[in-house]
């Protein structure tokens, strides 16, 4: 198998996936890439994200076996039996790369399809974010501790960009169940500040702009992804 390439140089594969989730989300997948290093996403997009990322690597490794086999076979090297028993070999793992990268697909699908269904079934009693609460909640997503001055006793919130988040602005948050706090740490020290399972939901629907519902397209018999037959 070819080795991975650097972390900075991973970009996505564009797969025939990229749509519907883009569809779903309203974000093209590199800015989902992002949300997710971030920390911003919920569990269901994170773990969706994982999967793309899979099924980005899978791409490139049929896409290396592929442009090497037309390199064996466009005319650069004499046709003897080390080329054929190369081309032989090379064909065979190109086999194995799409058979990983069909498989990477399925793993997609079965990510992407629960949230699909989400997006088209509204939650009951759901309310939009403020703006504040959306720049509180991005904010926090980078890191944040509560912080309770040792002569005035007020308390605010440091994120590690540097705003700061009033304590009533914090015990809203809390209320609504978007953020927790590590109360195992004194508050003079610093109470680590993040996100709940449900912050994160919030903030990426609030984030996310206004897309009409794509359908999902038919598969045709015999279209892409399809399991390759076996050679013999």
């Amino acid at each position: 198998m070819p080795p991975d390439p650097a972390p900075a140089a991973v970009r996505r594969a564009v797969s025939p996936l990229d749509h519907r989730i883009e569809a779903v989300t309203g974000h093209d997948v590199d800015t989902l890439w992002a949300y997710h290093d971030r920390g911003v996403l919920d569990e269901p997009h994170a773990h969706l994200v994982v999967r793309h990322r899979e099924l980005a690597r899978a791409e490139t490794g049929v896409t290396f076996y592929r442009v090497l086999l037309h390199r064996l076979a466009n005319g650069e090297f004499p046709v003897d039996s080390a080329l054929l028993a190369r081309i032989d070999r090379t064909v065979d793992q190109l086999e194995e790369a799409a058979t990983a990268r069909d498989a990477a697909v399925r793993r997609v699908i079965a990510a992407l399809e629960p949230i699909e269904t989400a997006a088209t079934t509204p939650a009951p009693g759901e309310k939009s974010l403020s703006t504040a609460d959306q720049a509180a909640l991005l904010a926090i997503a980078g890191g944040a501790k509560l912080h309770e001055h040792l002569l005035t006793g007020r308390m605010s919130v440091t994120t590690a960009s540097g705003t700061r988040i009033p304590y009533a602005e914090l015990q809203l948050l809390e209320s609504a169940g978007l953020v927790s706090r590590d109360t195992s740490h004194p508050v003079h020290a610093g109470q680590p500040v993040a996100l709940t399972d449900a912050g994160r939901a919030a903030l990426f629907a609030a984030r996310r702009p206004p897309t009409t519902h794509v359908p999902k397209p038919l598969a045709r018999p015999g279209a892409w992804p399809s399991t390759p037959a076996r050679r013999r």
